[in-house]
């Protein structure tokens, strides 16, 4: 099929970007990889009478540390550069590892970062990554900037916090913890396919007791979820597998998965539990080999 008729608008600056889309409000999509929007395009499941085309906007591609040792990404980053960046490897590895799962390769050379956020598919790696590393995006209006946390910005499904005249323009990601150890598992039918079920798990230790806990859902609800009562569960624990089962039952407690052609949501509940057991076995065993985390370095692109 071919998508409807539409203009095609090709600005080179975020202030050409923000006035174009404070003038044409929800009759204009921004286009950045083009992996969802496109395909949804010709099937006619969206029909923006305007396409403004991000790809000229060089301000919006930077990846880049910061003095106090975060992370800026801006939305038109390839996901296979985060993917392939040592920066991330090193100090956001759990970044690293689920972007490594999106689609394939051919995929991630084109996919974006801010591209998919926006989408906001809730069986996606990168919205549920996020939730796990509290994130924060930034939203650019003309005029103006907020900052919205990842655990506000998924409204439902496709659907985020970016009003029709806004863009989302970066994501921030705090310094990383010390001593912490991470993990991304997913179940999906074949290799490239969207998750089932999938989850990021981050886990903290001081003395071996665990101070912190992050285990962030994909596929598991209308947005990427966060099951807060199994990350209480878990602090102030000495980690074992006992701790973990319940964990993972509790997070399965806590999701509003449904049923569909692939799964019904009894199944996606077991899934989860059983992949947040294993997922927080991954992370326990590289928070115990972690040492300090590196000192800001400065590097990074843009």
């Amino acid at each position: 099929m071919k998508p409807a008729p539409f203009a095609y608008h090709e600005p080179t600056t975020v202030e050409e970007v923000l006035q174009l889309l404070a003038e044409l409000g929800d009759e204009a999509k921004p286009l950045a990889g083009g992996q969802s929007l496109v395909p949804m395009m010709n099937f006619r499941l969206a029909r923006p009478a305007h396409l403004i085309d991000l790809n000229r906007v060089g301000e919006l591609s930077y990846l880049r540390e910061e003095p106090d040792g975060g992370l800026r990404i801006g939305a038109m980053v390839r996901q296979r550069f985060v993917e392939r960046s040592p920066l991330v490897r090193e100090r956001w590895p759990v970044l690293h590892e689920a972007v490594g799962l999106i689609g394939h390769v051919h995929i991630r050379n084109r996919g974006t970062m801010g591209g998919s956020l926006a989408h906001a598919d809730p069986a996606a790696e990168l919205p549920a990554t996020m939730l796990a590393l509290d994130a924060e995006v930034v939203i650019r209006r003309l005029g103006g900037e907020r900052t919205v946390p990842a655990d506000e910005f998924f409204i439902s499904y496709f659907t985020t916090a970016v009003e029709p005249d806004e863009l989302l323009g970066e994501v921030r990601l705090a310094p990383p913890w010390p001593r912490t150890g991470w993990a991304y598992e997913e179940l999906t039918r074949r290799h490239g396919d969207f998750a089932i079920v999938g989850v990021a798990a981050l886990l903290t230790l001081d003395d071996g007791v665990v101070s912190r806990a992050r285990l962030a859902f994909a596929g598991a609800g209308p947005t990427p979820l966060r099951a807060r009562r199994a990350e209480a569960l878990l602090v102030g624990e000495r980690p074992d597998e006992r701790i973990f089962r319940e964990a993972g039952a509790r997070a399965a407690e806590e999701l509003e998965p449904d049923s569909d052609i692939h799964a019904d949501a009894g199944y996606r509940r077991e899934v989860a539990s059983v992949l947040a057991r294993r997922a927080l076995a991954a992370a326990l065993a590289r928070a115990v080999e972690a040492g300090p985390a590196p000192s800001p370095s400065g590097r990074g692109l843009g």
